[in-house]
């Protein structure tokens, strides 16, 4: 593991730089199925709210935020109270340095330690790999213990491509 990154809670006053991870998928993957970048006031509000409930982590390397993971309810409804769901967003600068297994690992902890028992993620996925989207998201949550419980084809739409969406849970 690399010793040189560090994990904390994120903050209020972080949204600006989440913006700047996050922005990158919006407008250049369809890792996210969103088509405008969100403000840093709505960063700011969605930081807001999933703490009031939920962990939200960043990664620091230098003291500098490389990605950041949560999680948030699958469902308002009580009988999903155990249920989560995850996200994570890496730098681009920063994929394959052991950032989002570190950020997955201490998020599952937080989670586990809430009374949350199972978790899922749902991940964009196309068969045939394209400029917008490749497997690695399905692969690095498979890789961390997640397995395909469902496969909506063709639900998304994005750069007037139509992907797939999977849903993998992992049972903490």
């Amino acid at each position: 593991m690399n010793s040189n990154l560090i994990i904390r809670e994120a903050k209020i006053s972080d949204a600006k730089r989440l913006v700047e991870i996050y922005a990158h998928y919006v407008k250049n993957t369809a890792v996210s199925f969103e088509y405008k970048v969100p403000t840093v006031e709505e960063f700011e509000e969605r930081i807001h709210h999933i703490t009031e409930k939920y962990p939200y982590i960043v990664c620091l390397k230098n003291d500098k935020i490389v990605g950041y993971a949560y999680a948030s309810a699958y469902s308002s409804r009580e009988a999903y109270d155990w249920t989560a769901t995850s996200s994570i967003y890496v730098d681009k600068e920063f994929h394959r340095q052991g950032v989002g297994s570190l950020l997955y690992k201490e998020l599952e902890e937080r989670l586990r330690k809430q009374g949350i028992v199972n978790l899922l993620a749902g991940v964009a996925y196309i068969e045939t790999e394209d400029k917008y989207l490749t497997k690695d998201s399905f692969y690095f949550h498979t890789k961390m213990g997640y397995e395909k419980v469902a496969h909506l084809k063709g639900v998304g739409k994005k750069f007037d491509n139509w992907y797939d969406l999977l849903w993998l849970q992992k049972k903490l």
